[in-house]
């Protein structure tokens, strides 16, 4: 059987949780601070800040991030409507009085999808020697038109413990070679997840 070709980054797309656990969509709902003046896309990292809302997490080899955002919902603040969208745009009005949250899957046990590249949205891809090693991230910026990320890991794995990022398997069904594999399993490195991060924000 085929499989669709990997032509692009999409995000960090959650599958499973460690152990074999089923990701069944478990999400909790974190305050966007109003007018906060950067889009968020389906797939992208978000942190906690100190003003208790979240924010992106732009970090590559240095995130520390809270988990990844799902969605968003708010009151738009032209039509009165409550809309629930793939994506949050960068200084969305909102209704006076009403919040703006996300939907951010910030379980630390997640195991997530993503493609690799090379360098910015060029695909590659990775050795099964990659697993267990850490990876950094590689910010692209989403696209407004489907609101998914296009955020990837850099195929330059190492051994470093202050990446953010842990590969955990490689996804065999899109391998472009007997060992070149350009989507693969992670989750996020336990002491750069902020559940797990002793330090307060």
């Amino acid at each position: 059987m085929a499989y669709p070709t990997v032509d692009a980054p999409y995000g960090l797309k959650p599958v499973n949780l460690i152990g074999g656990q089923v990701f069944a969509g478990q999400t909790r709902l974190m305050e966007i601070a109003s007018g906060y003046a950067t889009s968020i896309f389906y797939g992208d990292l978000v942190q906690r800040v100190a003003a208790g809302t979240i924010e992106k997490d732009v970090g590559t080899a240095t995130a520390t991030p809270i988990g990844v955002f799902l969605g968003v919902q708010f009151t738009n603040g032209s039509t009165g409507q409550v809309q629930q969208q793939q994506f949050y745009p960068a200084s969305q009005s909102i209704k006076s009085g009403t919040k703006i949250f996300a939907y951010v899957a910030d379980d630390p046990d997640t195991l997530f999808q993503v493609a690799v590249v090379s360098s910015g949205t060029t695909i590659t891809g990775v050795g099964i020697s990659a697993i267990g090693n850490n990876t950094t991230l590689v910010q692209n910026a989403g696209s407004t038109t489907t609101g998914n990320s296009a955020v990837a890991v850099t195929a330059a794995t190492a051994v470093t413990a202050t990446l953010p990022i842990r590969i955990i398997d490689v996804v065999r069904d899109t391998a472009t070679a007997a060992d070149n594999f350009p989507e693969i399993i992670v989750k996020i490195n336990a002491t750069m997840h902020q559940y797990n991060n002793a330090t307060g924000i």
